[in-house]
């Protein structure tokens, strides 16, 4: 397929916005920042959003890259994104949330689980503290089973099995979740500190592994209901998440 030249215009203005990250033999091309005026609580609040691809193909040729896209289908396909608040890149003290997708409590609100809560929680902690980002891990949902695997995992839930017998008698292990690639665009972003929102102590673990610059943790709990009581204690008991 011949490769179609970009206009001079279309290609000045994005190459500028694209970053390559080059991990082991494989790449991270991060693309942004760009405005995205969010309503929260009531209040439109201006982040800086980015999004990033990961690639076999290592290349600053970011003509290539964007020609490769249309024949991609990434939209069959989940692509990652952070969401950045006040200066993220120089700020002394800055707050950050490894947030993994959830389809349900996200986008619909369920009150099966805290997630929806701690996505808008998070995001209104770090606008109050001044500082920091909030990254959206698309390929994480139920703990990285995916979607479908999560709805037959509900199932189980609905005769009695907790989240983690649920996963694993699917034949899942109970947490599959990957923060690597994460973690090298909080790196291409900031080199100072930053405070981690989470009670998963994982989190921490795969921070501090990678060597990331973590100077803390602070709890994120909220929205226990009758719909979520076990879910949470399931968290502590058997995931090990802190209090």
């Amino acid at each position: 397929m011949e490769q179609v030249q970009l206009k001079a215009d279309v290609l000045s203005l994005l190459e500028d916005k694209i970053k390559l990250i080059i991990k082991g033999e494989e790449a991270i091309y991060l693309v942004g920042p760009i405005k995205l005026p969010v309503n929260l609580y009531g209040e439109t609040i201006e982040f800086k959003w980015y999004s990033w691809l990961k690639s076999d193909k290592v290349t600053e040729d970011f003509q290539q890259v964007i020609h490769h896209l249309s024949s991609a289908k990434l939209a069959e396909f989940q692509q990652s994104s952070v969401l950045v608040y006040g200066n993220f890149e120089y700020g002394e003290d800055a707050l950050i949330r490894m947030h993994s997708i959830c389809h349900t409590g996200d986008i619909f609100g369920s009150k099966r689980c805290d997630c929806g809560f701690q996505l808008r929680q998070s995001m209104k902690m770090i606008v109050e503290h001044g500082t920091g980002a909030l990254f959206y891990l698309a390929n994480h949902e139920g703990r990285g089973i995916g979607l479908f695997s999560k709805a037959m995992a509900y199932i189980l839930q609905e005769n009695g099995y907790d989240t983690v017998e649920a996963n694993e008698g699917l034949g899942f292990a109970d947490d599959t979740r990957n923060y690597e690639d994460a973690i090298e665009v909080l790196k291409a972003l900031r080199s100072k500190p930053v405070t981690l929102i989470t009670n998963n102590p994982k989190k921490l673990k795969a921070l501090k592994t990678a060597g990331a610059p973590l100077s803390g943790r602070t709890p994120l709990w909220g929205d226990i209901s009758e719909y979520n009581e076990k879910y949470l204690k399931t968290k502590v008991k058997k995931s090990g998440h802190l209090e």
